[in-house]
């Protein structure tokens, strides 16, 4: 008796436990059960609900039919373990059942979320959906992969939105805006050019960089008929495509079999794909879905309290608290191992710690030793964080298996983007030499840069050369044409053209990462908006016109994309490589020379030579020996049918390449 008093009294006193919240005084006396899975578990036979909120009072399942509206057919109570972890187990197959998270903190109910781990989301992702994911792969998804690279200088990146590849009048599309639109093939525009992916296969591109494609707030999904664009940086439903680029974004499984089927188009076409990735902020702050399960802990906040927000958004997520890190690692490893991307492009990966982001790497890698990280590594304002914690630019060398953009090179070329009327090297500004040849060598010690006249950097940042990003424009701030057209009021409409091409020219040849903005290879412009995240299509959209007005530009950066994928010698893998093969031979306002040496990377030709006029008259150029000539200007001959010897003519605003066998 006394026994079973005590086994009685034992339980008693652990269901109070249970129900009595512990007074925490800071979120890092919160239970963090790192290992512990939170996703939802489904099979024919049940469901297991789970969420994550050491401080609620209680929490409510929600179940509905539909993913929009409509009363809940039944309403559940969780239950609460020793590590903060609310769950219940629900008889019965669930497949297609939507449900919803009620959160009570502090005696109020706050409003219903699908919660963070949430896999399928109804309309405007308000909704959770219970799916079975296999009824969800296309034909063949067993056997799809993307391409195989060793380093990612290998790769040549296309940055794009889904709705700007395919949503002018003229692109040929029969699903304007939307994931098989993109990849839909034997599109045609005027003059029966390929569009959408034919086009992008047609230029070489091995990569697409996806902008934002997980669900986001800023587009209303039921309003699809009504003039709406944002690029996608207010994440909402981290773990799930974004519904208003699928035909209905109503059914939960359809955005996911959409996005799969996009995924595998590409990769049946060599073509690798990548998400851009934003978990350093929310596209809302007190009622964002980590807010609702529990306030506060996911965010990084100042002494006094205040929210800190170093993406200028708003608020900033706390990569370094231990489950927000388990949260983006396993989101990045779930869109690995579920979606069979590529890489991931990092938003303000300043944010960041760089714990975080090198186990990233790591966690990724092991799903698909393919894939590659790279990301922007600054911040928008202050953080918290200490800047030798944060996953700067500068702090690169401690991350060794990641990539960052080189606003270095980008500047350099081109001039700042935060001065529209500034220049760069191809638009004849002075004493950017060293920058672009920090570039070139792709950001990593080498003995004939001085650090001390670089733009932004004043000591190199990269421990091998495909860590450095290099780019002249992206989404962000003008395009290539505009910002030169802008910059250079005086200069002709063939001048503007020759310094963008140029630009890109120095981009493909240098020994960092290729990256290119969508549509520079037609002229892309957005009428001078330098931030279009927001404007319509008619600013955004890729013409298809341009492409047939600009033929011959289009001709040049195929025929860029084709030298450097044929010449390991521009990509080699490593900084001793490029210390050792790389040689500047003449520096001087507006001109840049350099020679690449014994056979460098495995290259056919043993020694190559690259010149970059930025000046607006042609150059004679000494050269010694004799060399064949593979490009000068518009003119690409990787054959180097022709031997030029003693002085060489490089026309103005031009690149030449020479080689030996």
């Amino acid at each position: 008796m006394k026994r079973i008093l005590s086994v009685l009294l034992f339980a008693m006193l652990m269901n109070s436990c249970a129900e009595k919240k512990i007074p925490y005084t800071s979120y890092n006396e919160y239970p963090t059960p790192t290992k512990a899975n939170l996703w939802l578990s489904y099979n024919k036979e049940s469901t297991t609900f789970r969420l994550w909120s050491p401080t609620a009072d209680k929490i409510k399942l929600h179940v509905y039919k539909e993913g929009g509206a409509g009363l809940s057919l039944e309403t559940h109570q969780l239950e609460i373990d020793q590590d903060g972890i609310w769950s219940i187990i629900i008889k019965g197959d669930l497949h297609g059942k939507y449900y919803t998270y009620q959160v009570m903190i502090d005696g109020e109910w706050l409003e219903e979320t699908p919660g963070i781990y949430a896999q399928a989301v109804g309309v405007n992702g308000k909704r959770a959906m219970v799916l079975d994911f296999d009824t969800t792969n296309p034909k063949g998804w067993e056997q799809d992969h993307g391409p195989a690279i060793t380093t990612p200088n290998e790769a040549i990146i296309y940055e794009l939105h889904i709705r700007d590849m395919t949503i002018h009048p003229e692109s040929g599309s029969s699903m304007p805006g939307k994931y098989l639109g993109l990849v839909e093939k034997g599109t045609k525009g005027p003059q029966n050019i390929a569009t959408g992916i034919d086009h992008i296969k047609e230029m070489g591109i091995t990569h697409v960089h996806l902008l934002p494609t997980y669900d986001h707030y800023a587009i209303n999904e039921a309003k699809l008929d009504s003039a709406q664009y944002n690029w996608g940086y207010d994440p909402q439903n981290y773990n799930i495509p974004e519904g208003s680029f699928s035909s209905n974004p109503y059914k939960a499984e359809v955005r996911i079999k959409e996005f799969k089927q996009m995924v595998k188009s590409f990769h049946d076409n060599g073509i690798g794909v990548i998400l851009d990735v934003v978990y350093n902020h929310t596209g809302r702050t007190e009622n964002s879905n980590f807010n609702l399960e529990s306030p506060g802990y996911y965010y990084r906040h100042w002494e006094n309290g205040k929210l800190s927000d170093a993406s200028a958004c708003g608020n900033e997520t706390a990569s370094d608290r231990a489950m927000m890190r388990k949260y983006i690692l396993e989101s990045v490893a779930y869109w690995a191992k579920e979606y069979h991307l590529d890489g991931f492009r990092f938003d303000l990966m300043g944010i960041h710690d760089i714990t975080t982001m090198n186990e990233v790497v790591e966690t990724v890698k092991k799903v698909n030793p393919n894939i590659f990280v790279y990301g922007e590594g600054w911040t928008a304002a202050d953080s918290p964080l200490p800047v030798d914690q944060r996953a700067l630019k500068k702090n690169v060398t401690q991350m060794p298996k990641i990539t960052a953009f080189s606003d270095d090179i980008r500047d350099g070329l081109k001039g700042s983007v935060f001065d529209e009327e500034s220049t760069g090297f191809v638009s004849g500004a002075k004493d950017t030499e060293e920058s672009v040849k920090f570039g070139i060598v792709g950001a990593i010690q080498h003995p004939q840069i001085d650090y001390s006249v670089i733009n932004y950097s004043k000591a190199p940042w990269a421990n091998e050369p495909w860590q450095s990003m290099s780019y002249v424009s992206c989404h962000d701030n003008h395009t290539i044409y505009d910002k030169l057209k802008i910059s250079r009021q005086d200069a002709s409409e063939e001048q503007i053209i020759a310094m963008g091409k140029l630009a890109n020219a120095v981009v493909m040849t240098s020994q960092g990462t290729a990256f290119m903005h969508a549509g520079a290879e037609m002229l892309r412009h957005k009428k001078g908006e330098h931030n279009s995240y927001n404007l319509p299509d008619e600013i955004n959209q890729i013409d298809w016109n341009w492409k047939v007005t600009n033929e011959n530009v289009v001709e040049y950066y195929k025929n860029l994309i084709k030298l450097r994928k044929a010449h390991p010698a521009f990509r080699m893998t490593n900084a001793t490589d490029v210390q050792n093969n790389l040689e500047f031979k003449t520096v001087e306002n507006g001109l840049i020379s350099y020679q690449i040496s014994n056979h460098a990377n495995g290259d056919s030709w043993k020694n190559v030579y690259v010149i970059y006029n930025a000046q607006s008259k042609p150059i004679d150029y000494k050269i010694i020996g004799e060399w064949q000539l593979a490009v000068i200007a518009d003119s690409f001959d990787q054959e180097g049918s022709k031997t030029i010897s003693e002085s060489v003519t490089v026309p103005a605003l031009s690149m030449l390449i020479a080689f030996q066998k």
